[in-house]
């Protein structure tokens, strides 16, 4: 880690801290403390569930993608593989991107092509965008119903698109134009750029040219972000906090993408106080919201961690 990342980490911890401190001050210790011990197990259950059902819909999203090409992939041993994928992603918010070289070599260890498993991975990355992007529309819509769509809400929509169709877009000139007259030298100098086009220069295209195959992956990608939603959702109805999944929703992608453009490792301070704030503005109790925010990342950040690293530096080695 350079010391550009070390400097953004530090301030992320400083951006939770002043978080934490702030909620603790704005709502009642006694409360933070009634939540811990009154929560519900049974909506701890759920959350678990759906986030192990976002592992199976990626890797489901790979067996198809194997599928259509006559590969008989089974799905069991893809699903180990998705979970470091979303691990590392979630570690490193880059959009989809940071766990794609990784995947790649652990399909080549599986006597999978490199064509075919570049290939694969060039439909991840392209379906997880399409898919940010719906439901990106989606919570700003919701946002905008909710009488939230604020200024802040206007720039934040407007660098996520940019972001959205800028690495997409580059990966394609790339393959149009060729590598050396593709992209003008500031925009290789972008660090999501830059990540991306050794990777998929030389990538077969022929997976995007599938509308059907193309769909389906962008339904299993959408089915993440809606399950990691639920899961907000699921530990404020553990904390006696029912909140409509209207309200989980769109505070969860907005946090995500706010995460997602920091460029923060972990997304650490980002995710928290957008998720923390749009909760208490529709009208969650602070100490319930800023719980809820923190449970959601122990569960998919936190906890995945150590069988995460172990299965990433399993497949290294």
């Amino acid at each position: 880690m350079n010391r550009s990342k070390y400097m953004a980490l530090i301030f992320g911890l400083l951006l939770l801290a002043a978080l934490v401190y702030a909620g603790m001050n704005y709502g009642e210790l006694s409360r933070f403390a009634q939540l811990i011990v009154n929560i519900n197990p049974i909506w701890i259950v759920m959350a678990s569930l759906f986030q192990v059902a976002t592992y199976f819909s990626l890797a489901l999203a790979w067996y198809r993608a194997f599928a259509v090409n006559g590969i008989a992939y089974p799905l069991g041993r893809l699903f180990p593989l998705a979970f470091a994928k979303l691990f590392a992603d979630q570690a490193l918010p880059s959009a989809g991107i940071s766990g794609i070289a990784f995947v790649i070599n652990a399909f080549r260890q599986r006597s999978v092509t490199a064509p075919v498993g570049m290939g694969v991975m060039l439909l991840t990355l392209f379906s997880n965008y399409f898919a940010f992007a719906i439901v990106a529309a989606a919570s700003f819509l919701a946002l905008w119903r909710h009488h939230e769509f604020h200024q802040w809400t206007v720039i934040v929509a407007g660098l996520f698109f940019v972001f959205v169709v800028t690495v997409p877009g580059a990966i394609l000139l790339l393959k149009k134009r060729g590598i050396q007259n593709g992209l003008p030298l500031w925009l290789m100098r972008l660090p999501v750029i830059a990540g991306v086009v050794e990777t998929f220069d030389d990538a077969p295209d022929d997976m995007l040219r599938k509308p059907g195959l193309f769909f389906e992956a962008t339904l299993y990608q959408s089915a993440i972000f809606v399950l990691d939603a639920a899961t907000l959702w699921a530990m404020l109805a553990a904390l006696g906090e029912p909140t409509s999944f209207q309200v989980a929703f769109p505070a969860f992608i907005v946090a995500s993408i706010v995460a997602t453009i920091s460029l923060i490792p972990l997304g650490l301070g980002s995710f928290e106080l957008i998720c923390t704030g749009l909760l208490v503005s529709m009208g969650a109790k602070v100490e319930s919201a800023l719980t809820a925010t923190l449970l959601l990342r122990g569960f998919t950040v936190w906890l995945p961690m150590i069988p995460g690293l172990l299965l990433t530096r399993r497949e290294l080695r």
